[in-house]
């Protein structure tokens, strides 16, 4: 099972005086800090004894004015006084905060935020959402890794960056987010189609990345990560630095930097599998009595090795690497970053205003725009070597304007309008014919949220959005292709040009999607809530799923989009049981999803091309069913001694096929224990188990190749079906922490992952056939507060 824990050192005292912006007490403002919780008096002083010593986060709220959170460096006596702002309270459709406080939400979500994220300070997205149950990663190699709720990904999944969604070319499964965790000051995830606010597709869920928060006053604080690990023989290095004035300006600037070889399996290197990143965000904003704005720019930059283990010269190669389990190329280690690989490059920026209106509600308008830039290298030869075999250029402007208002103090309402343009330009100067082609796609969407107190145990919610959604594309097929899918028939109308032996062809498809959401939330006493929810989204077909056609670099594969498919639908119904209580607390939610056209990318043979020989992957639609189960515990022993534990299971089935679907995620189970110590500078030691259970329930795909062998064509049948056996492995992480100077503060950690060096591959990584995982690695982190 899997375990957290929190420790402080009861040795300091925070005090201090709470007013608005008149210089006006305000008696019974709430305060948390830490694991505490006080009130303001009547003069809306307060005080807090018994806090740890070193950085401290807390929470000030009161009713109609803007939650201020701040990171303190707690001494033997600090003070800490602070003015608060006017502000209407938001309905946060997506987002539960980790507070006792009523919430007007009814599907209950799952926040990261401060150790947990700096402790994957070094490790990706995909990475550091494993810490929420029902949490999958989708891998390509080392490096690429992707979140999968409830056995969803791509593009059924949104991540909201600082209230933007992200548009990152997500689609493939070798597509990871492109995001530097460092600028993350809390993490949401959301299970199912409950954000409507923004976007009705979000058929697995919604993960909402917001930065940390700058109270309005005179402050100054930052932080400075290094990790170092074995495994790789590299490491990274992040520093922040954020400031506020009291005239309610504030600025944070962010830079990071990651530079690893190549990953090692216990018993070979994985030739080619390193990666460098250098990212940089940065943002301003002003917050005044009844208005403010802020600007935000992000710069997310990666090269990522492939395995050169995944892209085979012949068929008889990849079909013994297959069948055999041993990697067809390893070398020696090195820091070189050689074909195949990926290079990305992701903007972001946006200018946000909001203005409050005294008895009526809140306006926020917002704009941002995104570039992103991908570039894939194949191994080529020829003049055309050092050229990328895909460079694709996503660029996409968004505009959204939104307003919330409460009619009483029962009733809360949210609606908004939101639009986008974006366009996909594959240069052509890589002189193959592109994955994805030339794209124009036009959004526009509004919703309606609303939520209604009936009374002190039960809240309602009810939610409703429409999309509309047009793609007009123009793309070359190869003529033999175009006939082998049967479209000379079914689309012969599309064709507008002719090159050689290719069809120029001009799709368009347009789409009109409803989604709703109906929840309740009813507290049944002190301890226990129950949470229910019903959600209908609504998913168009991406550009790859319709388009693609042709190699895959970045996963050694050969991908066939349908020009047939049609939107999925899908109904999802989920309960959660709560209990919170300082000595045992547990959360249980079974689901059911049922899907319409739900999309599935399969294997079905192997092709050679000019290029090598590589698995063809084809995208069909299906009636399917997801139903399972996400249960964590978490248990307080003792001073000392605590633990948590993580289990989900989700069982996919192919309706139309009566049997499996693919890429379904197997049964896991976490387990932590976790000691601590506060006397001894907070010293955290645990123990965590992580297992995996051998995926029984999954199609069989495998097909026969004619492979030459003593010079004699021989079918031979390609086990590309069979997932690997399960596996259990250990962890171990450690962490104390020392008071340097008077503000500043040190916290060293010290971690090994897969103690054991155990081998093993995952189902859910793409490169299963070719490597194993990565073996042990020791970590060590150094975390500067100042």
């Amino acid at each position: 099972m899997g375990f957290t824990g929190v420790i402080q050192a009861q040795d300091t005292v925070l005090k201090g005086r709470i007013t608005d912006e008149k210089n006006n007490p305000l008696p019974g403002t709430h305060i948390h800090a830490g694991k505490q919780l006080t009130e303001t008096d009547a003069n809306g002083n307060y005080s807090i004894p018994g806090l740890p010593s070193g950085p401290l986060d807390i929470e000030i709220s009161y009713v109609g004015y803007s939650t201020i959170t701040a990171r303190l460096t707690m001494e033997s006596t600090t003070v800490y006084d602070a003015k608060m702002q006017p502000e209407v309270a938001q309905l946060n459709a997506v987002v539960i905060k980790d507070t006792r406080l009523k919430s007007n939400e009814t599907i209950p979500g799952q926040q990261l935020k401060g150790a947990v994220i700096e402790k994957y300070s070094g490790a990706a997205l995909g990475d550091l959402l494993k810490e929420v149950s029902g949490v999958s990663s989708l891998k390509t190699g080392s490096t690429v890794v992707k979140p999968v709720i409830n056995g969803l990904h791509s593009s059924r999944v949104l991540i909201v960056n600082n209230n933007v969604k992200m548009e990152d070319q997500e689609w493939g499964a070798e597509h990871a987010p492109n995001f530097d965790v460092n600028s993350a000051g809390s993490i949401n995830v959301i299970k199912g189609a409950s954000g409507l606010q923004y976007g009705g597709n979000a058929v697995g869920g919604v993960v909402v990345i917001e930065p940390q928060h700058i109270p309005v006053g005179d402050t100054l604080f930052g932080k400075t990560i290094i990790n170092a690990q074995s495994n790789g023989r590299g490491g990274s290095i992040s520093s922040s630095l954020m400031k506020g004035y009291k005239s309610g300006w504030n600025w944070s600037v962010l830079g990071t930097f990651k530079y690893l070889g190549d990953f090692q399996s216990p018993d070979y290197v994985l030739s080619n599998t390193g990666t460098r990143e250098r990212n940089f965000t940065g943002g301003f904003g002003y917050k005044g009595q009844d208005y403010g704005f802020s600007g935000y720019y992000s710069y997310f930059n990666a090269a990522i090795g492939i395995a050169r283990a995944s892209h085979i010269g012949n068929i008889s190669d990849l079909v013994r690497a297959i069948n055999s389990q041993q990697p067809a190329y390893s070398n020696d280690f090195s820091y070189n970053i050689n074909y195949p690989k990926q290079e990305i490059q992701h903007h972001l920026a946006k200018i946000n205003f909001y203005k409050n209106f005294s008895g009526f509600g809140k306006l926020t308008a917002q704009y941002a725009f995104q570039m992103n830039e991908r570039l894939e290298y194949d191994i080529r030869r020829g003049t055309n070597v050092d050229n990328a075999a895909l460079d694709l250029n996503l660029k996409t402007h968004t505009a959204n304007i939104d307003f919330e208002t409460e009619a009483n103090s029962n009733y809360l309402l949210k609606v908004g309008i939101n639009g986008s343009s974006q366009v996909n330009f594959p240069d052509p100067a890589t002189n193959v014919r592109p994955l994805i082609p030339d794209y124009t796609k036009v959004d526009f969407g509004s919703y309606a949220i609303g939520s209604y107190n009936a009374n002190d145990n039960l809240i309602l919610e009810a939610g409703i959005r429409y999309d509309y959604s047009n793609i007009n594309a123009k793309k070359y097929y190869q003529k033999s292709r175009w006939t082998e899918r049967g479209y000379d028939a079914d689309f012969g109308n599309l064709i507008i040009g002719e090159a050689n032996n290719q069809w120029l062809v001009n799709p368009k498809f347009t789409y009109n999607n409803f989604s709703g959401s109906l929840g309740a939330k009813y507290k049944i006493n002190d301890q226990l809530d129950l949470f229910a929810n019903a959600s209908l989204a609504s998913r168009n077909p991406n550009p790859s799923e319709l388009f693609s056609d042709g190699l895959h670099h970045a996963t050694g594969n050969i991908e066939l989009g349908d020009l047939r498919l049609t939107k999925e639908n899908a109904m999802k119904v989920s309960l959660t049981l709560s209990r919170k209580s300082d000595a045992f607390s547990f959360d249980i939610n079974p689901y059911l999803n049922s899907i319409q056209n739900f999309t599935v990318l399969q294997p079905t043979t192997i092709e050679y091309t000019n290029r090598g020989a590589f698995p063809v992957w084809e995208y069909s639609q299906t009636n399917a069913r997801l139903m399972g189960v996400d249960i964590n515990t978490r248990w307080t022993y003792s001073e000392h001694f605590s633990q948590q534990s993580m289990f989900a299971y989700v069982y996919g089935k192919d309706l139309d096929n009566s049997k499996p679907l693919i890429d379904m995620p197997p049964a896991n189970w976490t387990n932590t224990l976790i000691y601590q110590k506060n006397d001894w500078h907070n010293l955290v030691l645990s123990l965590r188990s992580e297992s995996v259970f051998t995926q029984k329930r999954f199609p069989n795909n495998d097909f026969y190749a004619d492979v030459i062998t003593d010079g004699v064509s021989v079918p031979t049948l390609v086990r590309i079906s069979q997932p690997p056996k399960g596996y259990t492995l250990l962890h171990f992480n450690s962490e104390i922490r020392f008071k340097t100077f008077e503000k500043t503060s040190i916290s060293i950690g010290f971690n090994i992952q897969n103690i054991f060096n155990t081998n093993y591959r995952d189902y859910l990584n793409r490169q299963r056939l070719y490597t194993d995982e990565i073996g042990r690695n020791f970590a060590l982190q150094l975390k500067f507060n100042y």
